[in-house]
């Protein structure tokens, strides 16, 4: 597997993401651990709001039965959005220290080793949520920082205040979702696709080795699916095959490879709970394409450049 770094850690570049584990039985997901284990995959990806807080209950169900298992593994959670009838974020100490009691509960452990602000609050005082960092990481119940979706000025806004180095930026990238790239490849034209929407955030988070979690690797839009296999997607997705059948892995495989071969040094998260599509992903995280198949796969999904 892969290794990237966070900060002075490091860690697998692939990262499990827990969002769909609520209907999964507790033996289930332990057979998850184990053969995520087995294939390098020890980094877990939470957020209070998943399931409503069950993905976090049946998880830390699973691991409670699994003595040592704890100890193996990097745990990651995310706060701030609050349930409800509309959608609202909270970046209070309040509410900061209350969601991470509340998924130390559920997880069944003493401590995160990553809490995530899950999106920015467009109330944001970064005085509160450095009040509330100190405090996690002086009990003992965060080891590190990051953020969400969050724009450069943002965190340099968090900087005033929190003292912790925000390590981590978690935001959405695939080869059918390449905002991150696209407007700087159309600087100085007139074209749509110059119109910046990712702030620059890429080389920023590069120049202030912030690390990039990608998820939805595998979609298209926001909530619309996958383009894997995707008749909409046919160009992109003749072009995984053949690289997939080059390799000897799967489309997926191939698709994660492409995020990977960018020098950014990213992590990847990966939504999946069939745990016959890992043996794929892990072995492309490993595979490193050319530029010409980088860019090859970027051309396919539909994207152009000038």
């Amino acid at each position: 597997m892969k290794q990237v770094t966070i900060g002075e850690r490091t860690v697998p570049a692939v990262i499990q993401g827990c969002m769909r584990i609520g209907g999964m039985s507790k033996k289930e997901v332990q057979e998850l651990i184990e053969k995520q284990l087995e294939f390098g995959v020890n980094f877990w990806d939470h957020a209070d709001i998943y399931g409503g807080g069950v993905c976090e209950t049946i998880f830390g169900e699973a691991i409670n039965e699994m003595p040592g298992v704890r100890q193996k593994l990097i745990l990651q959670s995310k706060c701030a959005i609050r349930p409800g009838d509309y959608t609202r974020y909270d970046f209070s100490k309040e509410y900061i220290l209350e969601s991470v009691d509340g998924i130390l509960k559920r997880l069944q452990t003493d401590h995160l080793d990553y809490l995530l602000l899950h999106r920015p609050d467009l109330l944001m005082e970064p005085e509160e949520v450095a009040e509330a960092f100190d405090l996690l990481e002086t009990q003992g119940k965060v080891q590190h920082f990051g953020v969400s979706n969050h724009t450069p000025g943002q965190i340099e806004l968090l900087k005033t205040c929190v003292r912790q180095p925000i390590e981590v930026n978690q935001l959405q990238f695939s080869l059918a979702h390449t905002l991150l790239l696209d407007a700087p490849a159309y600087l100085n034209t007139t074209h749509d696709h110059g119109i910046s929407r990712d702030a620059g955030v890429l080389d920023y988070c590069r120049t202030n080795h912030i690390t990039i979690q990608c998820y939805s690797p595998f979609q298209y839009g926001v909530f619309e699916g996958t383009f894997l296999g995707n008749p909409d997607y046919r160009n992109l997705n003749e072009v995984l095959t053949r690289l997939a059948k080059k390799y000897d892995t799967t489309e997926n495989g191939i698709a994660l490879a492409w995020i990977l071969r960018h020098p950014a040094d990213m992590q990847v998260v990966v939504g999946t709970t069939n745990i016959q599509r890992a043996p794929g992903i892990a072995k492309g995280a490993d595979i490193v394409l050319s530029r010409e198949e980088w860019y090859e796969l970027y051309a396919a999904a539909g994207n152009q450049l000038p």
